[in-house]
């Protein structure tokens, strides 16, 4: 009995149809609907007479099914059992037939009104809902507001604004950024080609879609005595900004921690950029750094090692300060553990610094050794800057 087909089989294959949207699909782009039937396997003429019980128990099951499906039947039997009607075939003929079946009728229903709804309001849409319905359905009490959104960024199209400017009511930045992976599949269809920079990923919304980005900073502090342009020790600057009007110095140094950028020592005629990890990247884009010294100081693992060799690549000039195997070993009481190493290929590393990185990757030293930059001896920074103010003299 186990391998004849249940009304609950029907159900569980209706159900799979409607987890891959098709029926909705179908419903949203108004086809009509053409009955649908699904084969039913019964007992075989064999199986008869060797348990009635149980195939009247099944037969039963599909008389009280017949309030939900039509079910066709087929003549089995003969002279030696009689002839009977066992089902063969259980159709659905309707939409109604087939939501009352799935207990869906008002996730159909709100579906229907919420692609109608965009028929009016913002048909380039409709295609791409019909192709998404279950994309769409959970986000039912959001939607008129997704739709609203990408109806007001098509209506303005200045690049002068930031996503916080998007003047929807119920809409604010928490929900862009909530609904960010709909909202930019929603706005590919609805933009103007022009529009849409294909360059930038959808998860760089401002870009893809022209907003202003937030402004990246760069925080900088004179060193030796001198102060900043307006007199400042330290300031806080726009990077695109730096980057058109450089400060005035003949040496910086990058270093990664902050307490330790805060107390590193007076040296004449420089300034200490926070780099703050990866932040090193907006070094990048600053030109004026090709003709200043420049020197980083990072931590003693694989994550510092990678973010020196990024900035030498921008400018090969670039040097280190106490990234080294001497630096590492003087240090052993105060090695700590990296968690999950970098693992590439950084071929503008010096040959004593790719020696000391594949060491940290091979684990010579021991398991994921790292030296932070704040666990090194202030002794040890004296003494790099003086032995760096002897080579550049």
């Amino acid at each position: 009995m186990s391998a004849w087909t249940t009304p609950a089989d029907v159900e569980r294959k209706l159900r799979s149809r409607w987890d891959a949207g098709t029926f909705l699909s179908a419903y949203g782009e108004g086809r009509p609907w053409e009955p649908f039937g699904l084969s039913v396997r019964g007992p075989a003429v064999s199986e008869l007479g060797a348990d009635l019980a149980k195939v009247q128990d099944w037969a039963r099951s599909w008389r009280r099914a017949g309030r939900r499906f039509r079910i066709e039947h087929r003549r089995v039997g003969g002279r030696l059992i009689g002839a009977n009607e066992l089902p063969a075939k259980a159709w659905i003929d309707s939409y109604d037939q087939l939501w009352a079946v799935l207990g869906v009728e008002r996730e159909a229903a709100a579906f229907a009104g919420l692609v109608a709804d965009a028929r009016s309001r913002a048909p380039r849409l409709v295609a791409w809902m019909i192709a998404h319905p279950l994309k769409v359905l959970p986000l039912e009490s959001d939607w008129p507001a997704i739709v609203e959104t990408v109806r007001w960024i098509d209506a303005h199209p200045s690049g002068e604004m930031y996503v916080r400017q998007i003047d929807v009511p119920g809409v604010d930045t928490k929900f862009v950024e909530r609904h960010r992976a709909v909202l930019a599949e929603l706005l590919d269809h609805q933009l103007a080609e022009d529009r849409v920079d294909r360059a930038r990923s959808p998860s760089d919304f401002a870009r893809r879609y022209g907003f202003r980005r937030r402004p990246d900073y760069l925080r900088i502090r004179a060193l030796g005595g001198e102060r900043l342009r307006g007199g400042f020790s330290e300031i806080t600057v726009r990077a695109e900004e730096l980057a058109s009007a450089p400060l005035e110095c003949t040496a910086c140094y990058v270093i990664e921690n902050e307490i330790t950028y805060l107390a590193f020592p007076d040296v004449a005629d420089a300034i200490a950029v926070f780099g703050g990890g990866y932040a090193v990247s907006l070094l990048e884009g600053q030109e004026w750094l090709a003709d200043r010294e420049l020197i980083y100081w990072g931590d003693i693992d694989t994550h510092g090692l990678a973010i020196l060799d990024r900035l030498r690549r921008r400018f090969p000039h670039t040097r280190s300060m106490l990234m080294d195997r001497a630096t590492l070993l003087a240090h052993e009481g105060q090695w700590a553990s990296e968690a999950k190493q970098v693992v590439t290929s950084l071929d503008a590393l010096t040959q004593a610094e790719s020696a000391l990185y594949r060491d940290l990757v091979e684990e010579t030293f021991g398991t994921g050794v790292r030296l932070e930059q704040e666990r090194i001896s202030y002794a040890a920074i004296t003494r790099a800057l003086a032995s760096i103010s002897r080579r550049v003299a």
